[in-house]
């Protein structure tokens, strides 16, 4: 079992001891707060919490949610006082705040109206805010989103983002889906027809933290029907992302969550792993296409290539643009092709906008193309 503290690292590899240790404490003060209240108030917030949260992913211009009708603390004479809300500030209306940043991500609609609560002047009110907000992080992160198993990654030379598997005896130990493993949905809800029947995964698969969203093995063979069914995976993925960086948006004292750590760092890994194997597939997609063009004369007039790259910033996959063939009545030959490649290149090792694993995952395929035409 990895300890907390190497997992904290792992995942968020940026964060110096110093913050790390603040935004624990932090989260621990909350968590003990939480925890300080009676069962009935914690299944409340939990309630809200859920509520509001499904009704933010799912994209809804309009949310409400009600705080509880009393809060527990602890005085500084280690005395416990319950506070009491009124009618009038548990209810919270979210409808027009919502409205006009329709576009905005959940982080930015959620974040300053749950600060304004915890920053109220009544005592009772910002209590219950801190609770909210502490509620629906945990909630994102705990109940949001399927999880999956133990998983060490290994980092390429000179990577930051570990999302090579290695070898492990727990990969035998979960062959099948099952229901709790279906995909999270763009909505929320489960989608229709995954995970619903035991289904088994290749010993590939079972080396990721969810091998229901594994496309391609290590060598870049297809394991899904199409790429379409690809594509859908990496979107799983980079939905499930995107609600553990809402989470940290609203509370950036979740990533000390040991939750939040395993499925950050197991996903994370395996969306950089696959998402560049999709990439390297569409490339070799273009390059059968440009060798049928080419058969058929039908690149004679100019050529121009958008290679898809998987960024690891970004987490998205992204396109290279670059011309071959000048617009023109030239003849296309495969040594324009390696010509391109090779000044592309050179402007790629030098491009600082893009991480150096980023940079090196292009390179990479634009050697594919170089050493295909180069026969």
């Amino acid at each position: 079992m990895i300890e907390q503290s190497a997992l904290l690292k792992l995942s968020s590899p940026r964060i110096i001891d110093d913050t790390t240790s603040f935004l624990r404490h932090e989260y621990q003060a909350y968590q003990s707060l939480f925890q300080m209240q009676p069962i009935m108030v914690q299944q409340f917030l939990g309630t809200q919490a859920a509520s509001l949260a499904e009704a933010i992913v799912q994209g809804l211009h309009q949310a409400q949610f009600n705080l509880p009708d009393r809060v527990t603390v602890q005085t500084q004479d280690m005395e416990i006082k319950i506070m009491q809300l009124i009618v009038e500030e548990r209810r919270q209306q979210l409808g027009g705040f919502i409205g006009n940043l329709r576009r905005a991500d959940l982080q930015t609609a959620l974040r300053l109206p749950l600060l304004e609560l915890e920053h109220s002047t009544t005592q009772a009110v910002s209590i219950a805010g801190i609770l909210m907000r502490h509620t629906l992080v945990i909630h994102m992160v705990h109940n949001m989103l399927p999880s999956g198993k133990r998983v060490t990654y290994e980092a390429l030379e000179g990577e930051d983002i570990p999302s090579i598997p290695v070898h492990s005896n727990a990969w035998a130990r979960a062959p099948i889906a099952t229901e709790a493993d279906s995909n999270y949905a763009e909505n929320g809800q489960r989608e229709p027809g995954r995970g619903e029947v035991p289904v088994p995964f290749v010993e590939a698969a079972r080396k990721f933290y969810l091998p229901q969203w594994v496309a391609f093995d290590e060598d870049g063979h297809l394991l899904v029907g199409n790429l379409n069914e690809a594509e859908a995976d990496i979107a799983s993925m980079q939905r499930y992302l995107s609600v553990l960086h809402a989470a940290v948006g609203l509370a950036p004292y979740i990533v000390a969550d040991e939750e939040y750590q395993l499925k950050r760092y197991g996903i994370l890994g395996q969306l950089v792993n696959q998402g560049r194997a999709l990439a390297s597939c569409e490339v070799n997609e273009i390059i059968q296409t440009v060798k049928r063009r080419a058969a058929s004369h039908s690149l004679d007039r100019g050529l121009s290539l958008d290679l898809p790259y998987f960024n690891d910033q970004t987490l998205v996959i992204e396109t290279n643009r670059f011309d071959v063939i000048p617009k023109g009545r030239v003849m296309f030959i495969p040594a324009f092709v390696v010509l391109a490649v090779r000044a592309q290149g050179a402007k790629l090792a030098q491009d600082t906008r893009l991480s150096q694993s980023t940079r090196r995952h292009l390179l990479a395929e634009l050697g594919q193309l170089e050493k295909i035409f180069l026969r």
